[in-house]
């Protein structure tokens, strides 16, 4: 898509010289693995580390959530992080590894690839501007971004958008999502880019048929959220939602850079040819608004606080498009969460995240009477299983 207003213009001159600016420092530190594998230390209790910040939940919950992350690092993870807070009180804990060589202790406040919780973010960017009236949520994305879609579209909503119901196909990224794009994860793909992909052979299914859950909608409305704005995804990000929810050790990578900015612990993705490799260095440029956010679990805790309890989004905009469900067969998602039942009238809102090396929850119960956030280094972070140490630590915050 090419950018016409003067705004769009400066937007683009800003990916530039970002991208330009990245080139240089990766053509001086950035070193690939070239397909060295790492081995998981022979005795795992002997690298392994087990912290507890504090805890005040009831002693079973404690008990179940600390043999949750016991005896990392494993076959399925090298570290997790983990925050529970609620009406019962808190626990906070870590487990595993900082690195598989060294055999250090996993870094309790690390930063991380928090994956598709960004759209969390994005989401709620979009609906502070519907609060504002500079986005109509019933106006078709053709309006706010002539051009992009070829005639053949019928007209999508931004509501559509939202809920991944407009009907456009995924678009372009750098490999496949179980982590095979690792010979690549060094190039860069521009929204652009990824729009154009999806956009070239017409849509999937007409807007409003269907839900189909993906990025390529969350791609879009960062195109939107800068068209509006005339000003950058990232900057209008950090002053909507990260400042306003005191998220202070999180960022975007700004364009390619593949680096994890911060004190964090790597992060490992197992390949289907058998090795395992350091997947912390990746471009995330393909991700975006949909994905690239990097946090850690005090932020992202800081984050279900402020947005559950209408701080973000204003009340009656949060309850109609965040805590709700559209209309059409078969619908989990909302806009930026998920709903899930975990029986006896208890209601999960959720949005998980997976990039190669980390995996990401949000959840909470729509009172806040018990809120989960972790960060599961697994080796599998984007199997269609749930990871095994990912699915204890939920089965120990909220029972069953």
């Amino acid at each position: 898509m090419k950018v016409t207003d003067h705004s769009g213009s400066q937007l683009m001159h800003v990916r530039i010289r970002t991208a330009c600016a990245a080139a240089v420092v990766l053509g001086l530190t950035a070193v690939p693995l070239a397909g060295t594998a790492v081995a998981v230390p022979s005795s795992p209790t002997a690298a392994a580390r087990h912290a507890v910040e504090g805890e005040s939940v009831d002693p079973a919950t404690g008990r179940a959530l600390r043999a949750a992350i016991a005896g990392l690092p494993d076959d399925d993870a090298t570290a997790a992080l983990v925050r529970v807070s609620g009406r019962d009180g808190t626990w906070r804990g870590s487990a595993g590894v900082h690195d598989l060589p060294s055999g250090r202790a996993a870094l309790e406040n690390g930063r991380f690839r928090a994956g598709s919780t960004t759209k969390v973010v994005t989401a709620a960017v979009v609906l502070r501007l519907a609060a504002e009236g500079r986005v109509d949520l019933d106006e078709h994305v053709q309006t706010y971004l002539p051009g992009l879609l070829p005639k053949a579209f019928d007209p999508i909503s931004v509501r559509q958008l939202l809920t991944f119901t407009s009907g456009l196909k995924p678009g372009s990224s750098l490999g496949d999502v179980n982590g095979e794009g690792y010979e690549r994860r060094y190039e860069t793909l521009t929204p652009e880019d990824v729009v154009a992909a999806s956009v070239a052979p017409g849509p999937a299914f007409r807007p409003g048929e269907r839900q189909q859950y993906g990025n390529i909608d969350y791609t879009v409305l960062g195109l939107l959220i800068e068209k509006v704005t005339g000003d950058s995804y990232e900057h209008q990000a950090a002053v909507r939602v990260l400042r306003p929810a005191g998220m202070r050790h999180t960022s975007f990578p700004g364009g390619p850079d593949p680096r994890v900015h911060g004190p964090h612990n790597r992060g490992y993705q197992k390949l289907a040819d058998g090795r395992l490799v350091d997947a912390t260095e990746w471009n995330m440029s393909d991700r975006w608004a949909a994905g690239d956010m990097i946090s850690t679990t005090a932020d992202l805790e800081r984050l279900l606080h402020a947005l559950f309890r209408g701080r973000l989004v204003p009340g009656p905009l949060l309850e109609k498009e965040m805590f709700t469900l559209p209309d059409v067969p078969g619908a989990t998602m909302s806009a930026g969460l998920q709903r899930h039942d975990l029986g006896n009238g208890r209601i999960l809102w959720l949005k998980t995240g997976a990039r190669p090396g980390y995996g990401t929850l949000v959840a909470a119960t729509r009172d806040l009477s018990r809120a989960l956030v972790y960060s599961v280094n697994g080796t599998d972070a984007k199997s269609e299983d749930m990871n095994p140490v990912a699915e204890r630590i939920v089965r120990a915050a909220f029972g069953g």
